[in-house]
């Protein structure tokens, strides 16, 4: 592992805001450089074709990577949720987010480490390895064995992280407003209240314990799932420690046999529909370093449980409505569900009603098929996405569906990305019913 990684994190309001300026002053000039190249070319281009850019995309993943924080995170969900909208080049670059944080130098991170345990903090442990065996967006995790043997994951958080959330999550709006690709119809106020309050909800740890528990709980007598147990006595508001469990990457299943790559993603998709209509309460990140995979025995470890939160019963009922117009094969009762429920606004159906339900028509007939639901055929994709263009192109129709929908959906859209990837094959309409 290269010490490239290894970079300090900037804690301070003021050098997380220069970073944030430096961002800034690089798109901007990146936009003007395409921008001369396109117009010496003779085409006329548009605010959105010179924003997004490979160019600025390597920009951005870059300095998110390096500033950690709300801002990384805001970006990892940007790089989960727009897989069929983004073109795939971008796509595939705000993917490094998912897995290119830096780490924090040996310094930073025994300072860290001071300030939680105090100064005589290595005399608890037999060996504690300082090169992190993962790093994310809020903190970074290392390998540790206590004095009697017991080997454990400890989650340590940046410094001044969750100090930062609020300003960040500001910033990344301001960046959103001044390249003009929102319109100033579009009020997104609620949806980043909403992430200020999950992103610092996420930063407490010693709420995350609490989730571990209640999901270990759930979980207790699941064949398929592992849950961790905290580890009180050295767990705080910024530090998790808890049992190391084994596992590989889950991507390592995309390599296995049909039938074990089915296995897993069809123990993860139910784990899905028992957390929206069994548990009322579901881990909304579905990054997919949050899943580990056990090769002997198939058992799939469930880790980072920052994000989970209750799923209100209203929410509950417009999946309910919508999965029922759906194994119904009624699209109209679907479309009314979609209006009713806030996934989508009035005046999308107004403007764009024939769009909408040529949309709603391609994803029924493919959706609705009995028999195995093939997630690697994507043949489907491209009807939908031209039939989407003159929504997407009408910013005045524009919507943004309730926030708690928007977190389910995350989890539901992150879920089916990983059934892509490992090209499962489910019989997804059968599985839904049962649960219904």
């Amino acid at each position: 592992m290269s010490d490239a990684r290894y970079r300090r994190v900037p804690a301070g309001r003021l050098s997380r805001l220069s970073a944030f300026s430096q961002l800034a002053g690089g798109i901007a000039g990146g936009m003007l450089a395409e921008s001369v190249r396109r117009l010496a070319s003779g085409e006329r281009p548009r605010m959105s074709d010179l924003l997004l850019t490979p160019d600025n995309a390597v920009r951005v993943t870059n300095q998110l990577s390096k500033l950690r924080g709300a801002a990384m995170k805001l970006g990892q969900m940007i790089s989960m949720d727009a897989g069929d909208v983004l073109p795939a080049e971008l796509t595939a670059i705000l993917a490094r987010l998912r897995d290119s944080a830096h780490f924090m130098p040996a310094a930073q991170l025994n300072k860290v480490l001071i300030s939680q345990w105090g100064p005589d903090w290595r005399r608890q442990f037999k060996h504690f390895d300082a090169r992190p065996i993962a790093a994310a967006s809020i903190g970074q995790v290392h390998r540790a064995t206590l004095q009697d043997g017991t080997v454990l994951a400890i989650k340590v958080q940046y410094p001044g992280i969750a100090d930062s959330i609020d300003a960040d999550v500001d910033n990344v709006a301001s960046l959103l407003h001044m390249s003009n690709l929102l319109p100033g119809t579009l009020d997104i106020a609620p949806l980043l209240a909403e992430a200020k309050k999950q992103l610092n909800e996420e930063a407490d740890y010693v709420r995350e314990a609490r989730q571990m528990r209640r999901y270990k709980k759930l979980l207790a007598n699941d064949p398929v799932f592992l849950v961790p147990e905290p580890y009180a006595s050295l767990s705080g508001q910024r530090i998790l420690a808890m049992d190391f469990i084994p596992g590989q990457a889950i991507e390592e299943i995309e390599a296995q046999p049909q039938d074990l790559r089915d296995k897993a993603v069809s123990a993860l998709m139910d784990l899905v529909l028992r957390e929206l209509f069994e548990f009322g309460y579901m881990q909304t990140d579905p990054n997919f370093a949050n899943y580990r995979w056990q090769r002997e025995g198939g058992k799939i470890v469930l880790l980072d449980f920052g994000a989970a939160r209750a799923v209100p019963a209203q929410t509950v009922e417009a999946y309910r409505r919508l999965i029922q117009a759906g194994l119904g094969d009624d699209s109209l009762a679907l479309r009314d569900t979609l209006i009713d429920t806030g996934f989508v606004s009035p005046i999308t159906l107004q403007r764009h009603q024939v769009a909408l339900d040529g949309m709603i028509g391609i994803l029924m007939a493919h959706l609705g098929k009995p028999g195995l639901f093939d997630f690697a055929d994507r043949g489907f994709v491209d009807e939908v996405r031209r039939y989407g263009e003159s929504i997407v192109a009408d910013s005045a129709a524009w919507h943004i569906p309730p926030a708690d929908t928007l977190f389910v959906q995350r989890k539901v859209s992150g879920t089916a990305l990983l059934a892509i990837r490992m090209k499962a094959k489910l019989p997804l309409r059968d599985m839904v019913a049962e649960r219904l």
